[in-house]
């Protein structure tokens, strides 16, 4: 039996695709994946939350996603199957308590979970940044959704009571301590708005537009990561208005998650709240994925005792907003967000409470 945790990104929205800096914690929801060996080359898969039963032949695995649950499975047998290792039959028994929907990676979950166990059953032995690179590739190539490395990276990474400052460009990452007494109260609005999926290929190509801006006038300069607020002054005033806005996102937004990371190696959780507080106003204002919902939950965060920080986490147009608690203020403060979000939205509120958690690991 093994587990993988899902995960709140605390700061760094939009910059992994950039090359940039991510802070994501994993949280204290998991999947949990039994395995066993069967006698036969099938791969036989029970869903506990489903409480559906699938089942496939090992030498004949779908050569397409189904946009069903299972593709996560098929997609990382693929992938651990083409490094040269060949897979015994099996039995998995699949159970998770991620939240579905919200941002909160139960894909990454599963699919690191399952290669994990996969791992455990067969004796084969991958480094971690390997582990995340290949389910990243089964996501992406298999199941057909264009994720960065940071979802699986986390899962594998994750440490208890700590962040993870992950570079997306070089893969090297810090493990940054959260204070004790600190919860990550995570809320879900309830809301996706439609136009989500197509907004975030718009937001992708603006900031290739603006990347493409800068490589032309920085020598070395291949994503926006490589671009300073200093240069964005230089020349900013040529691009196109959306474009600038994007690109000072951005760029803005790596210089808050490197401070951020500072403020937490110091303690500093004043200092983190006003960088959260500034990331949501440059989501809402320059990158324009938030909502009237997001903002809502927000404000209302703000006006709660023992609230160091609040913002919108993942891609935005809906999901959740992200907050850093004081533990002995949790209870206050998912009675007062609940109570004000449906008096303002008209919408029940989903609150899930977690401490930092481990990465993947066998428990059994």
């Amino acid at each position: 039996m093994v587990q993988a945790p899902g995960r709140v990104n605390l700061i760094g929205e939009h910059t992994d695709y950039n090359d940039g800096f991510v802070l994501p914690a994993a949280i204290g929801f998991q999947t949990h994946v039994g395995i066993a060996l069967r006698a036969d080359r099938k791969l036989a898969v029970q869903s506990e939350n489903y409480s559906e039963r699938v089942q496939f032949e090992l030498e004949d695995l779908p050569a397409s996603p189904r946009r069903h649950w299972s593709d996560y499975v098929v997609g990382v047998t693929q992938k651990f199957e083409e490094q040269g290792s060949r897979l015994p039959g099996m039995n998995l028994l699949i159970e998770g308590d991620v939240p579905q929907g919200a941002g909160l990676s139960s894909s990454a979950s599963i699919e690191v979970a399952v290669f994990r166990a996969f791992s455990e059953l067969s004796g084969v032995r991958f480094d971690g940044v390997e582990v995340a690179k290949l389910c990243q590739r089964a996501e992406n190539e298999f199941v057909g959704a264009r994720c960065g490395i940071m979802d699986q990276f986390v899962a594998v990474y994750g440490k208890k009571d700590h962040a993870v400052l992950l570079d997306c460009r070089s893969l090297g990452y810090r493990l940054l301590p959260i204070p004790g007494g600190v919860r990550l109260v995570i809320c879900n609005t309830m809301v996706r708005h439609a136009l989500a999926g197509g907004e975030y290929n718009q937001r992708r190509a603006e900031c290739e537009e603006g990347a493409r801006f800068f490589a032309e006038r920085l020598p070395g300069a291949k994503a926006l990561r490589d671009v300073s607020l200093a240069d964005l002054e230089k020349y900013g005033a040529k691009l196109p208005e959306i474009i600038r806005r994007r690109s000072r996102h951005v760029i803005s937004e790596n210089l808050r998650v490197r401070q951020a990371a500072d403020a937490f190696e110091k303690g500093d959780l004043e200092l983190v709240g006003r960088l959260m507080a500034d990331s949501h106003a440059s989501l809402r204002d320059d990158f324009a994925v938030s909502c009237s919902e997001l903002d809502v939950m927000v404000d209302l965060a703000g006006e709660v005792e023992g609230v160091y920080g609040a913002r919108m986490t993942g891609g935005g147009f809906g999901g959740c907003t992200v907050n850093l608690v004081r533990e002995e203020d949790v209870a206050e403060f998912q009675r007062r967000v609940a109570a004000g979000y449906r008096e303002k939205t008209g919408y029940a509120v989903e609150i899930y409470v977690s401490a930092a958690a481990d990465g993947v690991s066998r428990v059994a």
